[in-house]
């Protein structure tokens, strides 16, 4: 079996392989103000044999208004999803976007959580594609069949979990939000600004250069030291305002080599639903 891409690829890398039958590419456009954006944009154009996978109808799973605004999927749901397009568990994924991975790297994470490694993000998104001068189509792929087995990984933690660790040695808390809105400060998506008491902020967009790819490994090693002050990663949640975004923080560190972080997918717009559950706002 040829290696597998399992954190980030680059444009070039995936243009050699994207007719590789045992390659599936994910189109996860999406825009938080416009739900019908991902799927109409898709239409205009899209890597060439690339499906459209959906962020809140496919990659989330119904609001109760106490779960978050993007509570994880029903992992049997997503499986039959990418059975659908293909995906068997041999299968190479690459997620793309147009925000540098915000939206792709929530599939990849969620991958990872259903035991598939093989999945990777594509550096740049949409916009390296087309720098490097490489087509865009606006076929659509045909509907595949495929058999994925489910393994279902301890990628996550919950509310209960967090709250039994705050203050604790043993957790350290990432938020992956805008420093504003983490003081809770200009917060217009969650009825509650603030942050969970403990937690520090490292903004996603601090793992990207100027051009929207992510840094180079040995920058976010050292960034990421400087933040964990001597944490092992196993003991690293991280978390933003609906795990989405911190799901890029998570891929930094992985691509870092520091393997082993989890996930909190509720998140402050689950955490701050409670009323009973504390809010801290100003810095860390």
């Amino acid at each position: 079996m040829n290696a597998s891409y399992t954190t980030l690829i680059g444009a070039g890398e995936l243009a050699q392989r994207l007719r590789d039958p045992d390659w599936i590419v994910f189109d996860c456009r999406f825009d938080l103000n416009d739900s019908g954006f991902g799927r109409r944009v898709y239409g205009e154009g899209h890597l060439p044999g690339a499906y459209f996978i959906d962020l809140e109808t496919d990659l989330s799973a119904p609001k109760t208004g106490r779960n978050g605004r993007h509570p994880l999927p029903d992992p049997a749901q997503l499986a039959a999803q990418l059975e659908r397009c293909g995906v068997s568990n041999h299968t190479q994924v690459v997620a793309y976007d147009d925000a540098s991975g915000m939206f792709a790297a929530r599939l990849w994470w969620l991958l990872r959580w259903l035991g598939h490694d093989r999945t990777a993000v594509l550096d740049g998104g949409l916009q390296a594609w087309c720098r490097a001068g490489f087509p865009l189509d606006t076929e659509l792929p045909p509907p595949r069949t495929s058999t994925y087995t489910l393994s279902l990984r301890a990628a996550r933690v919950d509310a209960d979990f967090v709250a039994s660790h705050l203050g604790k040695p043993d957790m350290l808390l990432i938020d992956a939000r805008s420093p504003d809105r983490f003081r809770g400060e200009n917060e217009i998506l969650d009825p509650v600004g603030g942050h969970i008491p403990g937690a520090i902020n490292r903004f996603f967009r601090d793992n990207l250069t100027a051009d929207g790819c992510f840094k180079q490994a040995s920058v976010l090693r050292e960034e990421f030291g400087t933040l964990l002050k001597g944490h092992p990663p196993a003991q690293v949640v991280h978390q933003c305002g609906s795990g989405v975004t911190a799901c890029m923080n998570v891929l930094a560190m992985e691509s870092a080599g520091l393997t082993g972080s989890r996930l909190y997918a509720g998140s402050w717009s689950e955490w701050c639903a409670d009323p009973r559950r504390p809010v801290a706002t100003g810095p860390a």
